[in-house]
């Protein structure tokens, strides 16, 4: 399955594996290891990012969560971590070159805007409540048997 899983994300996923090839590259020196058939990069960043079959998690995975610092230890966190951005790789299957408009740049937005962060402060929404993310920690979960960050699905 991982072969194929690769085989894929190299040609239908072409797009967003070479951007994250690239980010690869670029985060070298950090530590790295396989899950599931994908590359996990532990970068020193605050967000997460997953872009083709290449994850990008953060070495502080409570920094925008430090309230669950009392239910997880950091390597349960992460990991719940991995599972939602390996959920964002299967997006990219199911996606293809098509990912980083379906789902790269709504998430992007998501987090970013400053238009959505005052909205799901104000609002007290949940950042996994927008279909992009609701819909990773679903695949992560599904795909991987294992516990995805956020609301439970």
């Amino acid at each position: 399955m991982k072969i194929i899983y690769r085989v894929l994300q190299c040609t239908w996923g072409l797009p967003q594996t070479l951007v994250g090839a690239i980010y690869f590259l670029l985060n070298r020196d950090c530590k790295h290891y396989s899950y599931k058939g994908a590359i996990v990069t532990e970068w020193k960043s605050k967000s997460s990012l997953s872009l083709g079959m290449f994850l990008f998690v953060s070495d502080d995975p409570f920094c925008f969560y430090p309230n669950q610092r009392e239910a997880y230890s950091e390597e349960e966190y992460s990991k719940m971590l991995m599972v939602h951005e390996y959920g964002h790789t299967i997006q990219s299957l199911i996606f293809g070159p098509m990912y980083l408009i379906a789902v790269g740049l709504p998430s992007i937005a998501w987090s970013f805007l400053p238009v959505y962060v005052k909205k799901r402060d104000a609002e007290k929404i949940s950042y996994f409540s927008a279909y992009p993310e609701r819909w990773a920690n679903h695949l992560g979960e599904r795909i991987t048997g294992d516990v995805s960050i956020g609301e439970p699905v």
